[in-house]
């Protein structure tokens, strides 16, 4: 029901309208009354009513002065105003401030509930737009995550001028106007995690999700299943404040948390030009490749790994390198965990990071055959065959020769590069199994009106979360944009092939409310069910 106040300094009248009108027998709750509009304010603000029927001369504070208080605060309210004065004056300032209805006294019962009617009418259809509203966006969140994440690839990548960026971030609604741009990566899972968060982790994830979402000067995006990335824009002379900031919150949550997380962070040197982002888009790529060669190091920056990030000083020594530059665990963490797109970083910062022994030959042989053993036994806990392995590789020939820095460079990125892939057809496979059930589920369920995500998600026994991020990544589509396009596909064949009506064919394709039916279907195709079928099958 519908609460309405009523504001009369006439008690005879109000009292009257408070007993005779039965209000809710039209869907209405009486909520309140008072006999002026100063005392009236504070009870509305308490009572919050949908209706508010005022006279318009009252001692103290009038109707209009009144109204204009009350829609500032609730603009929602719709409001009835009762006049014992045919002034044009009067009426023109009502409509101005926005109320409903200018009725003259004397009303009647009957006048006043056709009024009562048509306000109740139009309320519930607001409410039920205002929903509709709140349920599509709702639905069309994850998409915009995937949408910006397809944008900023492309802005990394380079192939966007200035004005194209500013012309595509228009369309997703994005404000990427700033003096000055950095970009910043944190994990939010310990890499190698495929089935599911844990409950440390999934706090960590929230917490950080909806911390960065409150501000501004943060775009924050899911880069991939363990990453998120985030663009952080701002004044020039307050950029530094906003990187320490984003640390401070990674640090914060992963130390409170969950302080068994390897976590990372890493940020990239400020830029004052859109047009800068790839060139720190690549420094950030590097140094989050440092998370390897620096694994107690969670913080990565110019300035805390900056060191790896010069040129090599070619002293042809064992003399001083530290032993733990080149252990194994740090190969074994980039094969479980780094893409391989990532490699040629980390093999850049690799090869830095022992620059003083290259000189020597045998020292550059071990390396090599500590790659290939280390990479050869992770492709056999695969279950592949080493056939498989060296199939692919041109390299190997390297083995035994004197070879240049760049050399080792082109040999890690192979061996390495051939193991990730081999990594990620294994995960493919996984994850083209756990899709194939998830698809057939969808596609046996969609017309159900309670299918979910989570519902999915625990029928083939997965996290909600992880099969959230697998689901676009692989199919290319959102989960709800799935179902969504499903549910179109079979609505509009129902319109073109049958008589149902579109009511019939909402339930039929898994919509309780016919309304919020017709609402997605001219979000999605353009044009209504109706006009759908009139036009003979095609979008309008």
């Amino acid at each position: 029901m519908l609460r309405v106040f009523l504001v009369e300094d006439e008690s005879t009248i109000r009292e009257t309208l408070r007993d005779t009108v039965p209000w809710a027998q039209y869907g209405y709750a009486f909520a309140g009354e008072a006999g002026d509009g100063e005392m009236a304010l504070p009870l509305i603000r308490q009572a919050k009513p949908d209706v508010l029927i005022t006279d318009i001369r009252m001692p103290f504070m009038d109707g209009l002065a009144l109204s204009r208080l009350v829609i500032q605060e609730f603009p929602n309210i719709k409001i009835i105003i009762i006049s014992g004065y045919d002034d044009f004056e009067y009426a023109q300032q009502a409509i101005h401030i926005g109320v409903e209805r200018f009725l003259l006294k004397p009303i009647t019962k009957n006048n006043l509930i056709g009024v009562l009617e048509e306000v109740r009418d139009k309320v519930e259809g607001e409410q039920v737009q205002r929903s509709y509203l709140a349920q599509f966006h709702q639905e069309a969140q994850e998409y915009e995550q995937y949408a910006r994440r397809r944008f900023f690839e492309r802005v990394v990548a380079g192939q966007l001028s200035v004005q194209q960026i500013y012309e595509e971030a228009g369309k997703l609604d994005l404000d990427l106007r700033a003096q000055c741009y950095t970009i910043a990566f944190f994990s939010i899972l310990p890499e190698g995690t495929t089935k599911s968060y844990s409950e440390p982790g999934t706090l960590v994830r929230d917490a950080l999700l909806e911390y960065f979402l409150k501000y501004p000067e943060y775009l924050l995006l899911r880069w991939n299943l363990t990453t998120y990335a985030v663009l952080i824009l701002s004044d020039s002379d307050q950029i530094r404040n906003y990187v320490s900031r984003c640390i401070d919150a990674v640090r914060g949550q992963y130390e409170t948390c969950a302080p068994d997380f390897n976590w990372y962070v890493a940020v990239g040197t400020p830029t004052q030009r859109l047009s800068a982002l790839p060139v720190c888009f690549e420094e950030v790529s590097r140094l989050w490749a440092c998370r390897y060669i620096r694994p107690q190091q969670h913080i990565l920056s110019a300035e805390t790994v900056g060191f790896l990030l010069t040129e090599p000083d070619n002293g042809g020594s064992l003399v001083g390198l530290d032993a733990a530059k080149v252990n194994p665990a740090i190969l074994q963490g980039v094969l479980q965990g780094a893409a391989p797109e990532e490699i040629p970083n980390f093999a850049d910062e690799y090869i830095h990071s022992v620059s003083e022994a290259l000189d020597s030959t045998p020292f550059c042989q071990f390396l090599m055959l500590s790659i290939w053993f280390t990479a050869a036994e992770f492709v056999k806990g695969l279950g592949l065959s080493q056939k498989e392995f060296l199939e692919q590789l041109e390299c190997l020939d390297l083995i035994g020769q004197n070879i240049t820095p760049e050399d080792l460079k082109y040999y890690i990125v192979q061996v390495l590069t051939q193991a990730a892939r081999l990594r990620d057809n294994a995960s493919s496979s996984q994850y083209g199994s756990l899709l194939k059930q998830a698809a057939d589920y969808i596609d046996s369920h969609y017309t159900d009106e309670t299918l979910s995500l989570n519902q999915v998600a625990q029928k083939i026994n997965i996290s909600a979360n992880y099969l959230s991020a697998v689901f676009s990544q692989e199919m290319g589509a959102t989960f709800t944009e799935y179902v969504t396009s499903k549910r179109m596909e079979k609505a509009r064949e129902l319109l073109r092939a049958t008589d149902k009506r579109s009511g019939e064919i909402a339930f039929a394709v898994g919509y309780r409310d016919p309304h919020y039916f017709s609402f997605i279907f001219k979000k999605t195709q353009g044009c209504t069910p109706r006009d759908y079928r009139a036009g003979g099958g095609k979008k309008g």
